[in-house]
């Protein structure tokens, strides 16, 4: 697309959250956060921030089609999603050719909402600064990679920070306020029916096992987690494996290896039913992936496997009943190579040197604790609120918030 009208530069800032003055009237918000289930629920306290502060603001969430799937008719802070079309650096490779007239029909639609205020949550800003620069919005907020245009107010972009802190800084600096560390997101009874439809579960406690990840780097042993798996079906668990259509394959590995009762949903629950089945389990034992950071917006106990850099980017702001096994190697098993500054081409597991016991023992201790317990850390462990005045939909249970100062 032709390149935008850029504002005049701005100084890179890292003011503290409130720490610039919001705009006197705010009516209409656009939030760019075109990707996954893990990093929807990464910018959950950034969102609530933006409800909050301004109560009778329409937020739009520039998004995917699964956000829009998923979040029409739900209780929470954005009242509406636009999908946004892929574009070079936004939801599609940096070389695709441009589809320009397309692009050019979706600016000028969505130009006629006439934002205040637009967001840009969605990386370093050198493809999606400009895209939100061309909104036309009053004041435009977002990161600042060392190749990307200004916006009008800028954090500088760094690649290892936790990003719900970080999405919290660049709402801050249109005036937001952080209010909820661990917004939870709104379970409607809709989604229950989607999960009975999908699977008939027993009346016996459920614990979700999920063994993929989109970046193989992440993925523990198939047969560690069936080890865990025997354990905890020993203790009373009835075991549900979650996965993609694309990981069916490693599903089926897995619940080879069970022997006991179980059900493999992989490639069978839409989002809406894993969310159900999430609040209903009594333990998630997961790689870092999107049901893991699911979890923790549902209030559901959880042991995740974590590479030791993804852990800096991707750890919940309160601990919750999140137990996080580290593994902390850095270089390739193959080559050798380091891979926090850059990565090999490996595509093999850099959690597998975390134990059977290690995970088992934090799993059993969260299993032991039962719903809504609280144990102290495990041995030999490494280490929704609607907007003002709205009527949650019919059948919507709304879970509290946890904490004030927390996919793929």
């Amino acid at each position: 697309m032709p390149a935008p009208v850029m504002p005049p530069p701005s100084t890179p800032s890292r003011l503290s959250a409130g720490a610039l003055a919001a705009l006197p009237t705010v009516r209409r918000i656009a939030v760019l956060r075109p990707n996954a289930i893990g990093d929807f629920v990464f910018a959950l306290p950034a969102l609530h921030a933006l409800r909050a502060s301004w109560p009778q603001a329409r937020i739009t969430l520039l998004g995917r089609e699964w956000h829009r799937e998923l979040l029409t008719g739900r209780p929470g802070p954005v009242d509406e999603v636009v999908v946004v079309p892929a574009m070079p650096g936004i939801g599609a490779p940096e070389d695709t050719p441009p589809d320009t007239p397309r692009t050019d029909d979706f600016l000028r639609a969505v130009r006629q909402a006439r934002f205040d205020l637009a967001i840009q949550l969605y990386g370093g800003g050198r493809y999606t600064n400009p895209f939100v620069a061309s909104l036309g919005a009053a004041l435009t907020v977002g990161m600042q990679a060392d190749d990307a245009p200004p916006l009008d107010r800028n954090l500088p972009y760094e690649r290892w920070r936790n990003e719900r802190l970080r999405l919290l800084e660049v709402v801050g600096l249109a005036g937001a306020t952080p209010r909820e560390l661990n917004p939870r997101l709104a379970v409607t009874a809709q989604d229950h029916a989607v999960l009975n439809d999908a699977t008939a579960l027993p009346h016996q406690p459920i614990v979700v096992l999920q063994p993929g990840a989109t970046d193989e780097r992440r993925r523990w042993p198939v047969e560690r987690f069936a080890a865990v798996g025997r354990a905890l079906a020993e203790a009373g668990a009835f075991l549900v494996i979650n996965g993609s259509e694309a990981e069916r394959p490693l599903t089926a590995q897995l619940a080879s290896m069970l022997a006991v009762p179980h059900v493999d949903l992989a490639g069978r629950l839409p989002l809406a039913g894993l969310l159900a089945l999430l609040q209903r389990a009594r333990l998630l034992v997961s790689n870092d992936t999107g049901p893991l950071h699911l979890a923790s917006a549902l209030g559901c106990p959880s042991v995740g496997i974590y590479w030791a850099m993804n852990i800096i980017t991707a750890a919940p702001l309160v601990q919750g009943r999140q137990r996080a096994i580290l593994s902390m190697r850095l270089m390739c098993p193959v080559c050798g190579v380091e891979n926090v500054r850059q990565r090999c081409p490996h595509q093999v597991s850099f959690v597998d040197d975390v134990g059977v016991d290690e995970v088992q023992v934090a799993a059993m201790a969260e299993w032991h604790a039962g719903p809504g317990g609280h144990t102290a850390p495990a041995p030999h462990a490494r280490h929704d609120t609607t907007r003002a005045g709205a009527t949650p939909a019919a059948g919507a249970e709304l879970l509290d918030a946890q904490g004030v100062a927390d996919q793929t």
